[in-house]
C-alpha cells in the first residue's frame, strides 16, 4: 500500500464465508462456533511504518545513535521497517538519499544522523516528518526556527556538548596549560559552534585556543602540524577529524599534549578523557520523539528540540592514554569518573 500499510486480521471472516458456501448442514453449530471465535479474537489492527535513516558516515558514536533510535521503536512495540542508508561522508550522496526518501510514498518519517545529513535531509524532505540526531546547534544549522518551537516539519535531539567542562579536564591534568589546539572541518556548522564555545570557555579557564581548519579527513595531518606547540588538543564532534583520530593522537603523544575529546568512543581509542553523552541513549531519546510523532500524532513544528539530561553525562577517563601523554590523572578526578579505561 502507499503511505502506510494497515493489516487487519480477516481469518474469521474468511471462515464464515466458507461455511456459508458449504450449505446448511451443521449451520447452527457453525454459527455458534463462529460467534465464539469472534468473541475471542480482538481483530486488532497492526499498524506498520517505514522509516528512512540518512546517516552521514560510519562512526561508533553515530552507529550507537542509530541503534538507540531503532531500539526506541522496539520498546514501544511498533512494527517498523527501517530503510538504512549511509552516505559515507559524501554530501552529494546525502542529498541523493534524502531525495529518494522525499519521493518515496511509503516512507512515513525520515531520520537524519549528524548535522550535514540533517541539513541535506531537511532541504529535500518537505512533506513528511524529519527527526535529527547528533546535531550540535539546530538553530545555527538552520534546521529549526527556535529550539522550543521548531516551526516546520523538522525537529530532533541535539548532542550539544558541555565544552567548558571538557576543557577543564586539560586544566585538571595540566594546571599550567596555556594553549589548546583544535582542528576542525570548516564545512561543518556544528564544529564551528563548538570552536566558538571553546573560545568563550577558554577565556574563563585561561586557555588560548589555536585553531586549524580542514575540508576533509585527509587534511588532518596537515591540520595538527599547523597547530605547532600546544599544551593540549581538543577534538570536537567533527566527523572528518574523528575519522582520522589516530593522526591527532599520534601528534599529541609526540608533543606531550593531552588530547581531550567530545565523545566517549574517542577516549576508548586513546584520548585522555571526556565529559559527554551516551550516544545510544541520545539516539533512543530521538526515537521516542519519532514514536510520539508517528503513533500519537505529535507535530514536529511544536515538538521542542531535545537535549541530554545533565544527570546522564558521563566522565570517562583513560589511564593508559594519560601515561602516553606524559601526565597523571589526579585521584580526585578518578574518584568522580563514571568509567576508567585501563585502570
Amino acid at each position: 500500500m502507499n503511505h502506510r500499510s494497515l493489516r487487519i486480521t480477516a481469518a474469521l471472516a474468511a471462515v464464515a464465508l466458507g461455511l456459508t458456501a458449504c450449505g446448511g448442514s451443521g449451520s447452527a453449530d457453525s454459527a455458534s462456533s463462529s460467534a465464539a471465535g469472534s468473541a475471542g479474537d480482538s481483530s486488532a489492527a497492526v499498524e506498520e511504518y517505514t522509516v528512512g535513516i540518512n546517516q552521514l558516515t560510519t562512526h561508533p558514536a553515530l552507529d550507537a545513535t542509530r541503534e538507540g533510535f531503532k531500539e526506541a521503536f522496539a520498546d514501544a512495540g511498533l512494527k517498523v521497517e527501517f530503510d538504512e542508508q549511509n552516505a559515507q561522508g559524501d554530501q552529494a550522496t546525502v542529498t541523493s538519499i534524502a531525495s529518494t526518501f522525499a519521493s518515496a510514498s511509503d516512507v512515513d518519517l525520515v531520520a537524519a544522523i549528524a548535522t550535514p545529513a540533517a541539513q541535506g535531509t531537511a532541504s529535500a524532505v518537505k512533506d513528511k516528518p524529519v527527526v535529527f540526531m547528533a546535531v550540535t546547534d539546530p538553530k545555527a544549522a538552520e534546521l529549526v526556527k527556535a529550539d522550543d518551537a521548531p516551526g516546520g516539519n523538522v525537529t530532533g535531539v541535539s548532542d550539544r556538548n558541555p565544552v567548558k567542562e571538557q576543557l577543564q579536564l586539560l586544566k585538571d591534568v595540566k594546571p599550567d596549560a596555556k594553549t589548546v589546539g583544535i582542528v576542525y572541518n570548516s564545512g561543518e556548522v556544528n564544529s564551528k559552534v563548538q570552536v566558538d564555545q571553546a573560545k568563550a570557555a577558554g577565556k574563563d579557564l585561561g586557555l588560548e585556543v589555536k585553531e586549524a581548519t580542514i575540508t576533509n579527513s585527509s587534511e588532518v595531518q596537515q591540520g595538527v602540524q599547523a597547530l605547532g606547540d600546544v599544551d593540549g588538543i581538543y577534538v570536537p564532534t567533527d566527523n572528518a577529524v574523528v575519522s582520522a583520530l589516530e593522526t591527532v593522537l599520534s601528534y599529541g603523544k609526540d608533543k606531550k599534549a593531552p588530547v581531550i575529546s567530545a565523545d566517549t568512543d574517542s577516549v576508548e581509542k586513546g584520548a585522555l578523557g571526556t565529559f559527554g553523552i551516551d550516544y545510544k541513549e541520545h539516539g533512543k531519546q530521538a526515537g521516542e520523539m519519532a514514536v510520539k510523532i508517528l503513533r500519537d500524532g505529535a507535530k514536529p513544528e511544536s515538538t521542542p528540540v531535545g537535549f541530554a539530561d545533565p544527570a546522564s553525562l558521563e566522565l570517562v577517563l583513560n589511564k593508559e592514554a594519560a601515561t602516553s601523554f606524559g601526565v597523571e590523572l589526579p585521584q580526585e578526578l578518578l574518584g568522580r569518573a563514571d568509567e576508567v579505561i585501563g585502570g
